[in-house]
């Protein structure tokens, strides 16, 4: 065996340790850089893999990009089912924010951090946003408790949460970054509780 094809075979995919390190290493990137900045060549040095496994794992750096970042760190079905149906309308508000707030913060905010500093860029990021927080979460939560004015209060809603992603975890503003969770929830909650069922003024 020549030592050019064992370096080769040396690089071959390892199985799901070397797709697990692609991942980690795109989640990264794509949060540091953006879809734009992010190179395969980066990704795969980071990763310690040649930039030939890119396209083996996932035919390319758009389909590292879905996979790495559209699949974000929860189902919006189960993540509607928890917010919904496990307490009172009255308390919508805090169970959406403390739950998105606990599921960023496990994933260390990468994935939603990936996900904005795209969505300028690249459309696909654009749609997956659209739908993951109206489509998905919001304007379904709307339809179920608000009595007029659905789509607008699902936007506010939206623009709340992510608004509050953007803050805690891209732009990184103090004390927003540090902050308990809880003290977030609690100034935050009572807002997003009267874009779902209060008073938004007249349309």
């Amino acid at each position: 065996m020549t030592e050019a094809s064992a370096k080769r075979r040396g690089r071959r995919p390892a199985g799901e340790d070397t797709r697990e390190a692609m991942l980690t290493a795109a989640r990264e990137l794509f949060g540091e850089l953006g879809y734009e900045g992010a190179t395969v060549r980066a990704i795969a040095q980071r990763a310690g893999v040649d930039a030939a496994m890119v396209n083996h794992w996932f035919g390319g750096k758009q389909g590292l990009f879905a996979q790495a970042v559209l699949q974000l760190p929860f189902d919006p079905v189960q993540l509607f089912g928890q917010v919904f149906e496990q307490g009172p309308v009255e308390e919508l508000g805090e169970r959406i924010v403390r739950t998105f707030l606990t599921r960023w913060d496990e994933s260390g905010g990468g994935a939603f951090a990936a996900l904005i500093r795209s969505v300028a860029g690249h459309e696909q990021v654009a749609t997956a946003l659209r739908t993951l927080f109206l489509e998905n979460i919001f304007t379904r939560l709307a339809d179920r408790v608000s009595v007029d004015r659905l789509p607008f209060r699902a936007s506010l809603c939206a623009a709340q949460v992510v608004g509050m992603g953007m803050v805690r975890y891209v732009a990184k503003f103090e004390p927003m970054v540090s902050a308990d969770r809880e003290e977030i929830v609690a100034a935050v909650a009572p807002t997003l509780q009267r874009y779902l069922t209060g008073d938004i003024g007249h349309g």
